[in-house]
C-alpha cells in the first residue's frame, strides 16, 4: 500500500504539479490559494525550477503564455477575482492552441465579495472565461487526493489536447488536509513539434499567435477547434456514481456539495427513499451521457450547488429538461448542511411520487 502524507489541498496540488514535471509557476497571492504560492516559492529553486510572484494576475497569465510556447509544462493558481483578472490571457491561450494548467481555488462573490468557499465561477470555467468561443478543460476534485491526481491529469490532457486545462476547487478543498498519497507516474512524453525552442537552422520557424486577420482564416480555425472538443466531450468526460442503480431521485454536486450531499443521501436511503448521487468530476466536458441514462429511469433531479445556481442549467441541458430539476443552494461562502439536502431530497420525493 502506498504510503500516505497528511496534506492541505493547496499544498497538493504544489506537490503534484512538481511531480508532473512542472517547473515553471507564475502566479500572485490571493486567498484561499496562496499556500499554492507559498509552496512553490520553497519548492522550486531547490529542484532547479522557477517560481515569479508577477506584479499582477494580467502579468502571470501572459509569463504562463510565455512558457507554455516552449511546449514546457507551466501553471499559474489564484482565487475568483484574480481569474477574472487572468481572463484575457486564457483566451490568448486558447486562441494560441496552448497547454498550460490554471488553478482557481474559488471564493465568494461578485466583486472581491468574501474569502469563504463558493462554487459561484462555474460560469466563468465552463464558458470558456474569456472572450471569444472557446473552451477549457475543467476538473472538478472532492477530496485532497484529487486534488494531486486531477493536477497531474490536468496537465496530461492539457498536452494531449493542446490546451488549457483549469482545477476548479472550492476554497474548502484548498483548505482542508486529509492522508494523501503522491505515488503516482505523470507522463511526460507528448511530441510538441509546434513549440518555439529555437530551429537550430533545422526545421522551419514556428509561430505562436492568436491573431487572424483574414476572416476564413479564423474561421477555420475555429471549427478545427470545436472538432477538438467534440472528441473530448465523447471520451473525456468523467463522473462518480453514488446508489443510483435503483435510484428515483438523483442528486448532481461536485466538490464539497458532493460530499454533503453523500451523507444526506445515505441518510435518505435509511428513510427508505431510493435516491443517488452523480458527481460530475469534469465539469467540462459535463458528463452529458450519465445524466441523460438517469434522466429515462428517475423522478426528478436536485442539483446541489454553492451558488446561486449555474450547473444546474447544464444538468437540465443534459437531461432535456425530461424530469423536473430543483436547486439546492447556498451562497456568498455559506455550503449547504446535509440535513438541507435531505429536506431537499424527501420535497422532491414527494412531488414526484418516489417510495
Amino acid at each position: 500500500m502506498a504510503e500516505k502524507v497528511l496534506m492541505k489541498g493547496n499544498e497538493a496540488i504544489a506537490e503534484a504539479a512538481i511531480l508532473a514535471g512542472c517547473r515553471h509557476y507564475f502566479g500572485y497571492p490571493i486567498t484561499p490559494q496562496t499556500e499554492i504560492a507559498a509552496y512553490m516559492a520553497k519548492k522550486m529553486p531547490k529542484i532547479g525550477g522557477t517560481f515569479l510572484q508577477a506584479e499582477s494576475e494580467v502579468a502571470a497569465i501572459n509569463m504562463v503564455y510565455g512558457v507554455a510556447s516552449t511546449g514546457m509544462r507551466v501553471m499559474t493558481s489564484s482565487s475568483s477575482p484574480g481569474i477574472s483578472l487572468k481572463s484575457e490571457g486564457l483566451s490568448y491561450l486558447a486562441g494560441a492552441d496552448l497547454p498550460a494548467l490554471v488553478v482557481n481555488v474559488q471564493r465568494g462573490g461578485p466583486g472581491l465579495g468574501g474569502i469563504q468557499p463558493s462554487q459561484s465561477d462555474y460560469f466563468q470555467a465552463t464558458r470558456g472565461g474569456g472572450h471569444g468561443d472557446y473552451h477549457m478543460i475543467v476538473l472538478a476534485p472532492a477530496s485532497v487526493q484529487e486534488m494531486a491526481s486531477l493536477t497531474v491529469k490536468g496537465f496530461e490532457l492539457a498536452d494531449k489536447y493542446r490546451m488549457t486545462s483549469m482545477i476548479l476547487a472550492d476554497g474548502t478543498m484548498g483548505q482542508m488536509m486529509e492522508p494523501v498519497s503522491l505515488d503516482f507516474e505523470a507522463s511526460q512524453t507528448v511530441e510538441k513539434p509546434w513549440a518555439t525552442t529555437g530551429t537550430k537552422m533545422s526545421r522551419p520557424h514556428n509561430i505562436v499567435n492568436s491573431l487572424f486577420l483574414q476572416p476564413d482564416e479564423l474561421e477555420k480555425y475555429n471549427f478545427e477547434r470545436y472538432e477538438r472538443y467534440k472528441r473530448i466531450e465523447e471520451t473525456e468526460a468523467m463522473c462518480e456514481e453514488y446508489m443510483m442503480d435503483d435510484a428515483e431521485i438523483c442528486v448532481a454536486a461536485f466538490g464539497i456539495a458532493a460530499r454533503v450531499s453523500k451523507n444526506a443521501v445515505d441518510e435518505a436511503r435509511k428513510m427508505g427513499i431510493k435516491v443517488g448521487l452523480i458527481r460530475p468530476i469534469t465539469v467540462w466536458p459535463f458528463p452529458k451521457a450519465a445524466f441523460a441514462k438517469a434522466a429515462d429511469k428517475v423522478k426528478a433531479f436536485i442539483s446541489v450547488e454553492l451558488s446561486m445556481g449555474q450547473m444546474i442549467e447544464d444538468v437540465k441541458l443534459a437531461t432535456s429538461c425530461k424530469k423536473p430539476v430543483f436547486l439546492c443552494n447556498r451562497a456568498g461562502g455559506m455550503i449547504p448542511a446535509p440535513e438541507q439536502v435531505l429536506a431537499s431530497i424527501k420535497e422532491a420525493a414527494e412531488i414526484g411520487g418516489a417510495n
